[in-house]
């Protein structure tokens, strides 16, 4: 069937005009959070809103304000677990994974890429992007929690306060409480 008739066509597009126009005004409202850079709650987050955007804009079945009511509801609940994780290191461990440290001092640290199933191929490439030649040259590669990777340098790398929350399984200078020191230049 490729026409049922002029009714549909226009319910279709009253609803998509609507729906959008809603949709980007509670996107607007929720905050940034709610576009950021994409954890796996975020991107649940975004394909719901998709979703039920697509049905508002499809299905006859469902109304404008259920549909409204549904994309309102899902933005408050990002908004609050989003404003929860940045006072609760408990929520925040529940929703987001931690960076993961996956080469240090030019040396690549094979038990976490194969925890988060990275290739020594993928690092160098990370590596190379930077434009950087050389592994030694480097003083982190870090996984972070949205998949992309981090390069530093040893002379970009400073006190190294920026690597105090990695996950780091293979680190030389870990203490006997967990806490690090900052990888330094190989000396």
């Amino acid at each position: 069937m490729s026409f049922d008739s002029w009714g549909g066509i226009i319910r279709v597009v009253i609803a998509a005009m609507t729906a959008y126009a809603f949709l980007v005004t509670v996107l607007r409202v929720s905050g940034k959070r709610t576009l950021s850079k994409m954890n796996a709650f975020d991107l649940v987050i975004t394909i719901a809103l998709g979703s039920i955007l697509a049905t508002i804009v499809l299905s006859a079945d469902v109304a404008l304000a259920e549909g409204a009511l549904a994309l309102v509801l899902l933005a408050a609940l990002q908004f609050a677990v989003a404003w929860l994780a940045a006072r609760s290191a408990r929520v925040r461990r529940l929703i987001k994974s931690a960076p993961t440290l996956l080469l240090r001092d030019g040396r690549l640290l094979e038990q976490p890429m194969r925890e988060q199933r990275v290739t020594a191929s993928e690092v160098r490439q990370a590596v190379r992007s930077t434009g950087s030649g050389a592994m030694e040259d480097i003083s982190a590669v870090i996984l972070e929690t949205d998949g992309t990777f981090s390069v530093i340098a040893h002379n970009r790398l400073g006190s190294g306060s920026a690597l105090a929350d990695l996950t780091d399984h293979a680190d030389p200078d870990a203490e006997p409480d967990g806490s690090r020191h900052a990888p330094g230049p190989p000396g």
